[in-house]
């Protein structure tokens, strides 16, 4: 089930109908208000979400949905007509997993929806990491912090399993934006810096493993 929380009557049918030709299960919301009593009967696989709405902006429905034990872990696909590379910055640091700013084609949103399905479905099996203070079960969606559970974002958690994957070897940022995000991000690099840093804030002390190499990208350090 993909959720969109979208005011504008003309795209939200549009995106709805889009979805069923393409075979996926999709429910419409006008407001927030709607769409906060769907997801406590229900947690979809993802959610398609605007920034400009009435009653509170998608900025503050995001915030809210990192913060819920529940909804934490779930995609989020912002949908807004703010295309500047700030407020892409903005977006990703909140917290959406990806960005597509308006107007956008309807198999763009479709490829990057399945994309992002996709890498969910991707954690190795079985595998777990131990560094330090931190413990990471990609097939579980399980990350701690010196005991303590840590709600991610899906490229929050997507960057920490890279780098425990590759553990040891440096990755640059056009490496991590291709894997993580599987497409082109026009050089925004940064992209990678803002998740990063978020992702050592909610690891705290843990978060100290991912080091940063100067001039090329990150790493998080040898051993197994």
């Amino acid at each position: 089930m993909i959720y969109l929380l979208e005011d504008d009557d003309s795209i939200r049918k549009l995106v709805i109908y889009t979805l069923g030709s393409q075979g996926f299960e999709a429910e419409g919301f006008e407001r927030p208000s709607g769409f906060w009593q769907a997801l406590d009967r229900a947690v979809p696989e993802l959610i398609l979400l605007d920034i400009m709405l009435p009653e509170e902006d998608g900025l503050s429905v995001l915030a809210k949905l990192r913060s819920r034990r529940d909804t934490g872990h779930v995609p989020v696909i912002m949908l807004t007509a703010r295309d500047s590379e700030y407020d892409r910055v903005v977006g990703l640091d909140a917290g959406a997993d990806d960005y597509l700013p308006k107007p956008f084609g309807m198999m763009e949103l479709v490829a990057r929806i399945r994309a992002v399905l996709r890498r969910t479905e991707d954690a190795p099996e079985g595998r777990e990491y131990r560094v330090g203070k931190l413990y990471v079960n990609p097939e579980q969606h399980i990350v701690r912090s010196d005991g303590q559970e840590i709600a991610l974002t899906l490229k929050e958690f997507e960057l920490l399993c890279l780098l425990l994957e590759k553990r040891g070897t440096v990755l640059t940022r056009d490496a991590m934006l291709e894997r993580v995000w599987g497409y082109s991000f026009d050089g925004e690099s940064r992209t990678v810096d803002v998740h990063i840093r978020t992702l050592r804030q909610k690891l705290g002390e843990a978060g100290d493993c991912i080091e940063t190499v100067r001039g090329v990208g990150y790493k998080i350090g040898g051993g197994r």
